[in-house]
């Protein structure tokens, strides 16, 4: 999830009936939905002994305050793991993995029943997931074609807050209720709903 560390497991199985020596260089970087390296976040390397049937758990930990200032609008992370078993006439294994980090920032809740020309008033809740304070916080709410910029308070760390939108349908049918946060350190988490609105 966004704004907590990763924690990841990389598994080595040895599935001969001879010792194996593995070398395995590690590397993370943060991407670009296009697979566009940004910035690398991680480079470690270890030695693993590996008996005959053996196998083996790597733990690989990248904290948010590695990957925080560096994550784009994308919050996608390619991890590579190059392993590389020694005595074995360069024989080696790419292993690669993209995380995409989860948003639980927004949350829309809406009441029982909608109906056209009637008043509506949403709950639209919104979180700062970060171990750190943010500030110049923007909700932007996209509806019937109309958007309202509402700006916020700052939040602390890992605060939540909501605010009340009221609005009222004019006509039957779905409508789709869009919503953009951004501040200082994030942008661009969004949320949205399709609202069912009855014939009055």
């Amino acid at each position: 999830v966004f704004g907590k560390d990763i924690n990841l497991i990389l598994v080595l199985s040895n599935l001969s009936s001879d010792r194996k020596s593995v070398r395995v260089d590690m590397s993370a970087s943060t991407i670009l939905y296009t697979r566009r390296a940004v910035a690398e976040i991680l480079k470690a390397a270890t030695s693993v002994e590996l008996g005959p049937k053996q196998g083996k758990h790597i733990r690989v930990k990248i904290p948010y305050t590695h990957y925080g200032r560096y994550l784009t609008t994308d919050k996608r992370i390619q991890v590579t793991a190059l392993c590389e078993v020694m005595r074995a006439h360069g024989l080696k294994l790419l292993v690669e993995k993209t995380i995409i980090l989860e948003d639980t920032n927004i949350i829309i809740k809406l009441p029982r029943r909608v109906v056209v020309n009637k008043a509506v008033s949403l709950e639209i809740s919104y979180a700062n997931p970060l171990p750190e304070p943010v500030s110049r916080c923007v909700l932007l709410v996209t509806l019937m074609n109309q958007q309202v910029k509402i700006n916020l308070a700052p939040l602390a760390p890992r605060e939540r807050s909501k605010i009340y939108f009221e609005f009222t349908p004019r006509r039957a049918g779905p409508l789709q209720l869009q919503v953009d946060f951004s501040c200082d350190k994030f942008s661009h988490v969004k949320g949205f709903v399709t609202i069912a609105v009855a014939p009055a």
